[in-house]
């Protein structure tokens, strides 16, 4: 059952097994002796164990005792959510933070000056006095201040931090009016509190503040270009763009499972928005759903079609989004095609979520062609980067591998090098490389000559592999630039690595001593040459390779957006 209390003008919402008290407080300036009281009964209920539905600016809470593991579980239980996901508690300022909170590094408190209340929360570490239940077993807590009036009232009568993640089932599109958390959780609650639609409309960002440089766990309300304003530089998880696998543990909500998903599959059209709805134009049929800007709506005459607002507009857009992502659940609609912004601003957060409500089945509308130079000397990383590349839906050339495929069907080719190195071809006409390799590393102008030869056979085919490339195109040439063809490339990048880390790497992956391996380094332009020659470096320090791949993928990830942008300016 559904109680209505406070004139609800909801009707009538099928039941579960309890009532829902609902209370109406969009009018916090009518009877004060009223709302004092509605927000005590809430209270209470919190106190007691009980859930009851919350609004923020985000979106709206699903809330319970922070500190209770009782009550924690009701709301995993409720929302059908995975135990390792876990949830943010939400208190009314920075003076809270000792509390709940231990290792309190000093920009917490100059974030939350700046950004509280509002839609930040911060990742640190956790007193004892929260459960595993609230953090999933982790050692850290997220924690946030919301910026609404009416929560912040819940939370100062209750005495507690109240843990609230989104008031939805459980992958379901979050839930931005009260309508949405009585369809969704309705009967199953305590109480709902009606505090009026979500100004901002997506969940707040949370940044990750046990590590150094911070790292953005979750777009949000909260671009990231504005805390990166006030204390610089942040790095990016890779699960903001991408799934985790399935043995990740996700550090933040909203990082591992799919969420925000309407009943219809949907697929994400990025690109510049003429572009992207023109691509959505082609591919949809008559039960197609479309998402998309205002501009594009008139493109759709046949189709159920939900605006997000003007492409300029990425607030309207916000709050708009989970909106559009529900409305097609009671239509007829068998799958959904949704335009995206692009990642500035709150555009990446609006773009994670649609993003995360496809699974990220995603398709670049933007075609023209991207090529980029990647180089580095051995052992510095050159495969982790070109393997974000091909996660982004790049292709990879590899010079190499030209290099041989030429090689074997290029009589011409195979006589120029035999001509300077005797003796490199066996008897069978195989070229055997570890001769020729110990030839021309320990004699710096025999690998001169021996480039060459090279460049001139093998410049000509990757030409024409590049201009037969779409979208993203990648080459890997350690010898980009002695050979010309980094006159092919947008943009041009070096992978380094420290000397030492280069040698393991090598010594291990080839199965040679570490003195070949050094001469194989020394042999090799330095990495102060790639620096100097290269439009940007991407550093290799991981412990792994892939720790590596996931930050070369928002490297890479951003240098393409950035060049994209470029080209549709004529930059």
């Amino acid at each position: 059952m559904v109680e209505k209390a406070g004139g609800s003008p909801h009707g009538e919402i099928e039941a579960n097994d309890m009532q829902t008290i609902y209370y109406d407080l969009r009018d916090t300036k009518g009877q004060q002796k009223e709302i004092e009281d509605k927000i005590s009964a809430a209270a209470k209920i919190l106190r007691e164990g009980g859930l009851v539905g919350i609004p923020t600016e985000t979106v709206y809470g699903l809330g319970a005792d922070g500190t209770n593991p009782d009550a924690v579980r009701r709301i995993f239980a409720v929302k059908g959510r995975p135990q390792d996901n876990p949830l943010i508690l939400h208190v009314t300022g920075a003076q809270w933070l000792p509390r709940y909170c231990a290792d309190i590094p000093p920009v917490a408190y100059t974030l939350a000056r700046k950004f509280w209340p509002g839609p930040l929360t911060m990742v640190l570490k956790r007193q004892p006095t929260v459960p595993n239940e609230t953090t999933a077993g982790l050692d850290t807590v997220g924690i946030r201040c919301p910026n609404h009036p009416v929560t912040l009232a819940i939370i100062r009568e209750a005495g507690m931090a109240i843990a609230a993640p989104s008031a939805n089932t459980s992958g379901r599109p979050s839930c931005t009016t009260a309508q949405d958390v009585m369809e969704d959780v309705g009967g199953r609650i305590d109480m709902v509190i009606d505090g009026g639609a979500c100004v901002v409309g997506v969940e707040s960002t949370v940044l990750d503040l046990t590590c150094e440089p911070p790292r953005l766990l979750r777009p949000g309300g909260l671009p990231v270009e504005d805390i990166e304003r006030l204390i610089g530089h942040i790095d990016v998880d890779r699960a903001v763009n991408a799934s985790l696998k399935e043995n990740e543990r996700p550090g933040a909500p909203g990082m591992k499972y799919r969420h925000y998903a309407p009943k219809a599959p949907v697929t994400v059209v990025i690109g510049a928005p003429s572009v992207s709805a023109k691509e959505i134009e082609r591919r949809a049929g008559p039960s197609s759903g479309i998402i998309c800007f205002d501009e594009y709506a008139h493109l759709f005459p046949r189709q159920t079609v939900h605006s997000l607002g003007p492409s300029s507009d990425k607030q309207m857009q916000a709050q708009r989004v989970f909106e559009a992502l529900r409305s097609f659940d009671n239509s007829s609609v068998t799958e959904i095609f949704a335009q995206c912004p692009d990642n500035r601003g709150l555009g990446l957060a609006i773009g994670n979520r649609l993003k995360k409500a496809a699974g990220f089945h995603i398709i670049n509308a933007d075609k023209q062609r991207i090529i980029l130079g990647v180089t580095g000397g051995t052992g510095a990383g050159k495969s982790s980067a070109l393997n974000a590349i091909r996660d982004l839906g790049g292709t990879v050339i590899d010079c190499d591998a030209v290099y041989h495929e030429v090689l074997s069907g290029n009589e011409d080719f195979k006589n120029a090098i035999n001509e300077k190195f005797p003796g490199v071809f066996t008897a069978g006409g195989e070229l055997n490389r570890k001769k020729l390799g110990q030839e021309v590393f320990a004699k710096r102008d025999r690998l001169d000559q021996l480039n060459a030869i090279v460049f001139r056979f093998l410049v000509p085919e990757l030409e024409r592999q590049t201009a037969a490339s779409e979208g993203i195109c990648a080459l890997d040439a350690i010898n980009l630039f002695e050979s010309g063809l980094d006159r092919l490339c947008d943009y041009t990048v070096a992978v380094t690595a420290p000397t030492e880390l280069r040698v393991k790497r090598i010594m291990a992956r080839d199965h040679i001593s570490e003195q070949y391996a050094r001469l194989r380094i020394g042999a090799q332009k330095q990495d102060e040459y790639y620096r100097g020659k290269c439009d940007s470096e991407l550093n290799n320090a991981s412990d792994s390779p892939e720790e590596f791949q996931k930050d070369a993928y928002l490297f890479f990830e951003r240098l393409v957006e950035a060049i994209q942008e470029e080209k549709r300016h004529g930059c």
